[in-house]
């Protein structure tokens, strides 16, 4: 369901939708009925295509409608808008690969109408490739439609910062940051290459339909700068304000800084409810540099929410009412008090009536759990809840090879000491010390050297869970299936992923459930477990039992949730996040330096800890108690 587009400051037509998968199947949708009013008319349609993480929605969507709508692509002619370079066309990393593996594999494309940068050109070939691109698509008429997404530099296709609206196909040296989104997927950023071959700005935007699409927190920055801001080189995507038919399609967290959504009273009348009032009172404070208590009617009349004041003042009245939910949500029970030892103005927690409860800590890799909430996971054990935890995947291509070569080697060393050293146990070793001397970068592993990459992980989650106190038969390793690839790129969601989970919260039947609604790691997994998730507990909605459930998301490895947001706020002493800091050392094979930093180089416990005392000090500055540091969270609605 999309959301108004009354009232905005925005210069690109921008749409925006709660859910990613409708933004995929609307977009879809257009391509779809853009083929056939073309094979209606007898004329071929040509498409620009684009590749990365959002579009794979929309490519499957064009997978089904071909296979059960009988959609047809033999007269569509495919220009995709970049390569890497060098980059041979079977590379885990290729985008030829991609493009096969999400869509043309699975329809009737004609191969002679696919057109993709070659990776392999030498640079003598180069000058004459890009001229024969540019030619090829002028000979068929230019393209129909243009399928964009955005880098966080605001690039579309590989035009870095400071491509002109004249630039053509060409070949182009890569931002750093580029190259930085993309470490995860070459196994470390000393992989990928410095250069691509792109589409030019000039030739995206002779395109007669241009749609980019955009999903994530951390695309929200640039999004809005694109959308909102001047046009400039620095920012290609802002070119797009100048196309007379170019769209955005975004979900709710990449539109998050947009205008309308973050102050839309800086816009005009808004509809003054609850959480309306406690974003504009908190963006208020901020604004003036105010505590909340001390906000006066003048401060909201001279940045713009005099309506506010009109229709819900004095503004000590509206101050007292956002303080006090905000006072509400900070609890240092968040599994609940026991019935007798709750006090006035405790945080009104359901479920107090169950005491000890049942709690399920779904963690997707084995170390999110400790770093996104591993004070109120403490906590938690602490006040005698049963906690367990549940890690969602193995975490396996998160670990260093050389991690792998000495356990391999520890394991080799105890079994001939030990005297336990078996012929094949020996075989198992050399062959694991062979694929790995000779691993080439961004090679999957062998399914020998995944086990023991999972078995790393399995230890330092166990060691972790020691630290916080939880029983070792309460730490369950689901392995979902769609991770166990082997490499970066992952299965979809399947019904297996979704019945495992839906089998575990049958099994432990949890009074609190809680999730990671942490969006922003560099390569997806938070979002398909936080899907499984939620899929699984719609499920269980059904189940009498779940009527006693309550789940909440936590964050915190990538990004962390807003005080206007916050429906729970566990705050943690000095002791308390030292206890979070040793847990989250035990996951020693991302101690130093993680496999896939993402865009944030400092190691998981400095993020972690700048997250949480960032949140404490927020609050402190709206006049609340002053701590350590604060671990936020937010009611899901099943």
């Amino acid at each position: 369901m999309t959301h108004s587009e009354s009232r905005t400051a925005e210069r690109i037509k921008t749409n925006v939708f709660a859910d990613p998968a409708d933004i995929s199947l609307t977009v879809a949708e257009e391509i779809a009925a853009l083929i056939r009013a073309k094979a209606e008319a007898g004329e071929r349609c040509v498409l620009g295509l684009a590749t990365g993480s959002t579009p794979t929605g929309i490519y499957a969507h064009l997978v089904r409608m071909h296979q059960q709508e009988g959609l047809s692509f033999k007269h569509v002619v495919t220009f995709n808008l970049d390569e890497y370079l060098p980059m041979q066309p079977d590379a885990l990393q290729s985008y030829v690969r991609f493009m096969r593996e999400h869509l043309f594999d699975h329809i009737d494309i004609l191969p002679e109408n696919v057109h993709i940068p070659d990776g392999t050109v030498s640079p003598e070939q180069a000058g004459e490739f890009v001229r024969r691109y540019e030619q090829r698509i002028a000979e068929v008429g230019g393209i129909d439609f243009q399928l964009l997404g955005i880098g966080r530099t605001g690039h579309i296709g590989f035009n870095e910062p400071g491509s002109s609206l004249e630039s053509r196909t060409r070949v182009i040296w890569l931002d750093r940051l580029t190259r930085l989104d993309a470490a995860s997927d070459f196994f470390g950023l000393e992989y990928v290459p410095r250069r691509g071959i792109t589409m030019g700005v000039g030739t995206i935007m002779e395109a007669r339909r241009v749609v980019l699409t955009a999903f994530g927190e951390n695309k929200a920055p640039i999004i809005a700068q694109a959308v909102e801001g001047q046009i400039t080189p620095t920012i290609p995507a802002s070119f797009l304000q100048q196309h007379p038919n170019a769209a955005m399609y975004l979900d709710d967290a990449a539109a998050a800084d947009l205008m309308r959504f973050r102050c839309p009273w800086l816009l005009g009348p808004v509809e003054w409810n609850e959480a309306m009032i406690r974003r504009a009172v908190i963006w208020l404070a901020g604004e003036v540099g105010k505590p909340i208590l001390k906000l006066t009617d003048e401060d909201y009349n001279e940045t713009h929410l005099q309506s506010l004041v009109a229709e819900h003042g004095p503004a000590y009245e509206i101050n007292l009412n956002v303080f006090r939910h905000l006072q509400r949500t900070i609890t240092g029970w968040p599994g609940g008090k026991p019935h007798e030892a709750k006090q006035p103005g405790d945080l009104d927690r359901t479920r107090d009536r169950v005491f000890p409860k049942r709690v399920l800590i779904f963690s997707p890799h084995p170390d999110d759990d400790v770093i996104s909430m591993g004070g109120t996971l403490i906590r938690l054990v602490d006040q005698e809840h049963e906690v367990h935890v549940a890690y969602q995947v193995s975490g396996s291509i998160a670990v260093f090879d050389d991690d792998a070569i000495r356990f391999t080697d520890f394991a080799a060393q105890f079994n001939a000491m030990m005297g336990i050293e078996t012929e094949r146990s020996a075989a198992i070793e050399q062959t694991v010390a062979d694929a790995l001397k000779h691993k080439q970068p961004g090679q999957v592993d062998s399914d020998d050297v995944q086990r023991i990459k999972s078995l790393i992980r399995r230890g330092e989650a166990e060691a972790a869970g020691r630290c916080c106190g939880v029983p070792l038969e309460q730490l369950h390793f689901l392995d979902m299936p769609f991770y166990e690839t082997g490499a970066v790129r992952k299965k979809p969601l399947s019904e297996e992923d979704i019945q495992i989970v839906y089998d575990l919260i049958a099994q432990v039947k949890p009074h609190q459930i809680y999730a990671a609604g942490d969006l922003s790691d560099p390569h997806g997994t938070h979002r398909t477990c936080l899907a499984a998730v939620c899929t699984a507990c719609e499920r269980a909605i059904k189940q009498t039992w779940f009527d006693e459930t309550e789940v909440w998301l936590y964050r915190g490895a990538w990004q962390e949730w807003s005080p206007h947001q916050i429906e729970m706020a566990v705050p943690l002493s000095p002791e308390e996040l030292a206890r979070k800091r040793q847990a989250i050392f035990k996951h020693e094979s991302q101690k130093d330096k993680a496999l896939f930093p993402g865009i944030d180089d400092r190691e998981f416990w400095q993020r972690a800890e700048d997250r949480n005392r960032t949140t404490a000090k927020l609050y402190d500055e709206l006049g609340l108690a002053e701590y350590e540091a604060i671990e936020g969270f937010v009611r899901w609605a099943v």
